[in-house]
């Protein structure tokens, strides 16, 4: 059973930076695509950012820019970066693994909360 661990989330001021990881742990295969999505309070989940086993990325346009998601494929950790925080940045940060072909599954981590305040 995959299991994602997510870590990094914190209060800061904005402005600040904070640097969110999460980890792969039970997976034996390389994992195709990685994902930060967030999720404020009364607001749907959205898309981040993503990144594909060769390194494509795609952002939401609200965070372009300030953010930036990278990957060490070896080890099955995606990263992102936070910089320029905004209070509007303030939700819980999932990640997601995932793929579609040649084999299917969706990982999701339990989230990790990001609060961007003075």
């Amino acid at each position: 059973q995959v299991q994602l661990v997510e870590s990094g989330g914190d209060l800061v001021q904005p402005g600040g930076s904070l640097r969110l990881s999460c980890a792969a742990s039970g997976s034996g295969f390389s994992i195709n695509n990685m994902g930060w999505y967030r999720q404020a309070p009364g607001k749907q989940r959205e898309l981040v950012a993503s990144i594909t086993r060769v390194g494509s990325t795609n952002y939401a346009d609200s965070v372009l820019g300030r953010f930036t998601i990278s990957r060490d494929s070896a080890k099955n950790i995606v990263y992102l970066q936070m910089n320029s925080l905004k209070p509007e940045d303030t939700a819980v940060y999932y990640c997601r693994f995932y793929s579609n072909y040649p084999i299917r599954y969706d990982y999701w981590g339990q989230g990790t909360q990001v609060t961007v305040s003075s």
